[in-house]
């Protein structure tokens, strides 16, 4: 079982001054989730090397066991300081994509065209893949082998334009997660602000925030196995 990774590098939260990138839980559960079923774990970036950790995610509030457990990991932390760079990889190596979030993937691999490229090769090649959070907002500009927006007519979820609201940022990101995916004829289903829920449409699983990562990550597992893989 072969996974791949993509992170952000990006680590600017819009015009606000402050610091953002990666989610840590949002890396830290689904990548315990991928080791302890046995996978082969491959991080990327767009940049390579260390990814921008959003430093919120790492105040006492929002750690959880699996953070602290990836924190005192000094493999995992050697791993994450040497990703490689996202145009070095190719689908054909691969099981399946995994796409954590946080703020910054809204920035960087939304528009990024080797992570369109990339996503758009796993489904052209029916390979599973899973996002979480503000990641499923990377799926804005990936196109089905025919040309229409992945995201029409499939059911997802994402970060909540509640959430959004919640942490005060809807007027610094780019775009809305729930809007930009509704407006591009997907079917959003979402819970409380901050519930756990998961949605899978064939082989797109989504999450919707990031206590719902470790639970994306399991489904993505049971798929990868139910495929033999």
């Amino acid at each position: 079982m072969k996974i791949l990774v993509v992170l952000t590098s990006h680590d600017q939260l819009g015009n606000t001054g402050r610091k953002t990138g990666f989610w840590l839980e949002e890396l830290a559960a689904p990548y315990y989730a991928f080791k302890d079923a046995g996978a082969e774990i491959t991080l990327v970036s767009p940049k390579g090397g260390q990814p921008p950790l959003d430093p919120k995610s790492d105040e006492p509030g929002f750690q959880t066991d699996l953070t602290r457990r990836f924190n005192a990991d000094a493999a995992a932390k050697a791993q994450l300081a040497a990703t490689l760079r996202l145009d070095s990889v190719a689908q054909e190596d691969f099981d399946t994509v995994f796409y954590p979030g946080g703020h910054g993937p809204m920035w960087d691999l939304a528009e990024d065209a080797d992570s369109i490229r990339l996503i758009e090769s796993f489904v052209a090649a029916g390979k599973t893949i899973a996002l979480v959070c503000h990641a499923p907002g990377v799926l804005h500009r990936v196109k089905t082998p025919d040309g229409k927006p992945l995201v029409a007519g499939r059911h997802v979820t994402g970060f909540t334009n509640g959430e959004e609201a919640a942490v005060g940022l809807t007027q610094v990101v780019p775009f809305l997660v729930e809007d930009e995916l509704l407006g591009l004829g997907a079917i959003f289903s979402k819970v409380k602000d901050w519930g756990v829920h998961t949605v899978v449409d064939g082989k797109l699983i989504t999450g919707q925030n990031p206590g719902s990562s470790g639970p994306t990550a399991d489904l993505l597992i049971d798929a990868l196995r139910k495929q033999g893989l």
